[in-house]
């Protein structure tokens, strides 16, 4: 790197300007016309050099990378590639350039000043290149193809990262995990599962996100904004992959298929919630008694069983049910609804549990075998009740005479025996 000991500051080059520094002898004025593109210029010397556009004339060779440029001031530009020279200091922030144009686009964002103004929208920019890039979002122009696949792209940049879905490349390593990405934004946002930094705060409840993608999804939850809306039954959504998964439910499509049956889904969480049907994983564990479970949701609805919540209220008998599906069965004996039908004799049932019970009647069914005697059943429940034949429980007791009973059909039997006493009393 050159020493920076004689950097220019944008004050010392109009300094020097003012001072007639490098200045030219003027000549008395006149007017020199290209023939090519009618264009005039004051001095013939300009003309010359302009006249190497139309020509392709490049006399100043690099001599370090044999590039050639059509003028002087370019080729010495481009030498401080190579030497590392930045003469123009930002007397701000002390950054260095290589060219006085770069300091001067630099100082604006300091300054704030914002000279390109877009006649369509005004929007304003502090460089050229970017009102340039602005206007094809009015335009509709995409000059930049992707040569794989056809797409189009307004942006150069937006179409090289497109490109990487190609090519495959991701140039951006995460020195932490050594996990490798396409973009550096996305490398960025990385970091911070390794940093813990949320930087983006919901002003509403104070909820921070790690980018801010994710702080404008969940901004919807407190404005109510649903953008996406489905073309088929007109549902909206608050995000847009929420919509791509519902539209499955109209076209039928499942694009997750279990290695292990073959069965397909439409959203990638229920295959992975499948797959535990095969691997009997259960990673989700309760803290007070350890039960385990392969779903969160299951858990919560379990740990209610320890606390005794009950959020889901009746609002016809104000009954209250710690499963929202217990609610919505519980409300049939309002209603009298009884969505599930015995397709051999048309009884109908208000419970599925409770048709899937009834079928057997008409199958013979009985899925549940004692592993003790082999003997078989159709309902679990009876499984249980028949396994005290073997274990010896007795979990029903009398709160009379504290006999214990195996089945509650049993102790109610015995109940009995105590309300004749108390009635031949």
């Amino acid at each position: 790197m050159a020493s920076t000991s004689n950097a220019q500051t944008l004050d010392d080059v109009r300094r020097k300007a003012e001072k007639g520094y490098d200045a030219r002898p003027r000549r008395k004025e006149e007017s020199y016309r290209c023939k090519e593109c009618s264009k005039q210029f004051s001095y013939l010397g300009n003309l010359k050099t302009h006249m190497r556009a139309h020509t392709g004339e490049k006399p100043y060779r690099c001599e370090e990378c044999n590039r050639q440029f059509s003028r002087q001031d370019e080729l010495k530009i481009h030498i401080r590639t190579h030497t590392g020279e930045k003469p123009y200091r930002c007397e701000e922030c002390r950054k260095q350039f290589s060219q006085l144009c770069s300091l001067q686009k630099h100082m604006r964002t300091h300054t704030g000043e914002k000279p390109y103004k877009c006649e369509e929208c005004t929007r304003q920019f502090s460089r050229q290149d970017e009102l340039k890039t602005h206007m094809r979002t009015h335009t509709g122009e995409k000059p930049y193809r992707c040569e794989e696949c056809s797409k189009q792209f307004s942006r150069l940049d937006v179409l090289e990262k497109h490109m990487r879905a190609h090519t495959g490349e991701k140039p951006y390593k995460c020195e932490v995990c050594s996990r490798q990405f396409s973009e550096l934004g996305v490398l960025k946002n990385h970091m911070r599962t390794h940093t813990g930094e949320k930087p983006f705060t919901c002003e509403d409840c104070g909820r921070q996100f790690r980018n801010l993608c994710n702080l404008k999804t969940h901004m919807r939850k407190h404005t109510g904004e649903k953008p996406y809306k489905c073309e088929e039954c007109s549902k909206q959504f608050s995000r847009l992959d929420h919509l791509k998964t519902h539209i499955r439910a109209h076209t039928g499509e499942k694009p997750y298929t279990c290695e292990e049956c073959s069965r397909q889904f439409s959203q990638l969480v229920s295959l992975k919630i499948h797959m535990q049907t095969h691997t009997g994983e259960k990673p989700y564990k309760c803290e007070e008694c350890n039960k385990q479970f392969s779903r969160l949701g299951n858990l919560k609805t379990h740990m209610r069983t320890h606390t005794g919540e009950k959020p889901y209220r009746c609002e016809e008998c104000s009954r209250q049910f710690s499963q929202l599906g217990n609610l919505k069965t519980h409300m049939r004996t309002h209603t009298c609804e009884k969505p599930y039908t015995c397709e051999e004799c048309n009884r109908q049932f208000s419970k599925l549990c409770a048709l899937t019970r009834h079928m057997q009647t008409h199958t013979g069914e009985k899925p549940y075998k004692c592993e003790e005697c082999s003997k078989q059943f159709g309902l679990l429940d009876h499984l249980k009740t028949h396994m005290r034949t073997h274990t010896g429980e007795k979990p029903y007791k009398c709160e009379e005479c504290s006999k214990q009973s195996s089945t509650l059909s049993n102790l109610k039997t015995h109940m009995k025996t105590h309300r004749r006493q108390v009635q031949q009393e």
